[in-house]
């Protein structure tokens, strides 16, 4: 069976990028006549040419958003394990050559922590780890799930990329979905800021969502960090990895994610920035790419740009994010992934979104019914 790399390994980087940058304003314009976007409309979108047309895109983007979603925004939280890892990465704070106190939560801090979350309304969670396979292996994955699993109606994961078996086994104890993200599509790139650790494998992680949409997970998360090569070629990438996982795996949902480079304990400067109009460019873009695509914006970006940016195509947003193991309950120590910009509480989160005439929503299924403990 043909898997994606095989596709990419067609593709060159430079040439991709070239041929965005070459995007002619009837291009675009041909692009937002239409109701089926393909590629080459896609690239048209995300390239300089566009620019002038934003406003355009970004009422298109709103009202297709509306007629899929309604007024609607579905609400998440992140809880993070561990922060043990084996990688060094340039750009986070739980590369394993930063100085920082290291903790993986027990049992009991777990629960803590989820006892935090559902009294604010969270039944959506994203459990998220350091890459360190004997800590927090599938094993400790494993348990992190059963134990929480009947507090919530969709559990997710942001950990290392795992093989099919291992996926089969979290999917049968009450694993929803799986975000995993290329960083960037660039190779070479992706091996200066991964040069030690499992996650310096390019490839494995490249085929992450190949094992997972054989493995039967409910939903894949994709993505790219902009800022460590330019985000119109990583993301034309991601649009290819989408569409060949929507044909390929069709029983699945997909969503992506929008992550620019925060400061963190280490430090490291965007090699291409990314501004705002940028990623509102880019949000636009993919809603109308793909009309049912779930889209999701984390607590990365500032109150401000959050604010604006919830009828653009937005889907679901995560509020009072920590991104430190036992951050929302446990003594406060400096053990963060990254900081985050829009600090505001739940409440006033949820207040923002109201005010602007969206629904809230906590919880939308429940899959657990059908899920018997190993």
């Amino acid at each position: 069976m043909a898997i994606f790399k095989t596709l990419f390994d067609t593709y060159n980087w430079d040439d991709t990028l070239k041929s965005i940058f070459n995007k002619t304003t009837a291009e675009v314009r041909q692009a937002l006549a239409k109701e089926k976007l393909d590629l080459e409309d896609f690239k048209a979108l995300i390239s300089p040419a566009a620019k002038p047309f934003l406003e355009q895109m970004a009422q298109k983007s709103s009202l297709l958003t509306k007629k899929r979603f309604g007024n609607t925004i579905q609400m998440y939280a992140p809880m993070y394990l561990s922060n043990e890892c084996q990688n060094i990465c340039t750009y986070c704070g739980f590369s394993m050559t930063n100085k920082i106190p290291r903790r993986t939560l027990t049992d009991p801090e777990i629960l803590k922590e989820v006892a935090f979350l559902k009294k604010k309304g969270y039944d959506h969670i994203l459990l998220v780890t350091g890459e360190a396979n004997q800590k927090v292996g599938v094993a400790y994955l494993k348990n992190a799930i059963q134990l929480i699993r009947s507090q919530f109606s969709n559990i997710t994961i942001e950990v290392q990329p795992l093989d099919q078996e291992e996926y089969e086994l979290l999917i049968e104890n009450g694993l929803y979905a799986v975000l995993v993200y290329q960083e960037t599509y660039h190779r070479d790139e992706y091996k200066k800021h991964h040069p030690k650790g499992k996650k310096s494998n390019f490839d494995y992680r490249l085929e992450t969502p190949d094992r997972l949409g054989k493995a039967g997970i409910h939903k894949i998360g994709l993505g790219a960090l902009f800022g460590l090569e330019d985000w119109r070629a990583d993301s034309l990438f991601t649009a290819l990895h989408l569409r060949y996982l929507q044909k390929t795996y069709w029983k699945t949902k997909y969503s992506i994610s929008f992550p620019r480079l925060r400061p963190h304990s280490g430090g490291l400067e965007p090699k291409v920035a990314m501004t705002d109009t940028d990623l509102v460019q880019l949000i636009c873009a993919f809603r109308l790419f793909d009309e049912d695509i779930e889209l999701s914006m984390s607590t990365r970006e500032s109150e401000i740009f959050r604010n604006h940016i919830v009828h653009l195509g937005t889907t679901s947003i995560s509020a009072e994010s920590k991104t430190s193991p036992g951050g929302y309950t446990l003594e406060k120590e400096s053990l963060e992934q990254f900081e985050i910009s829009d600090e505001r509480s739940t409440e006033e989160v949820v207040a923002m979104l109201k005010s602007q005439g969206l629904e809230v929503v906590w919880k939308d299924w429940a899959q657990f019914e059908s899920v018997h403990p190993s």
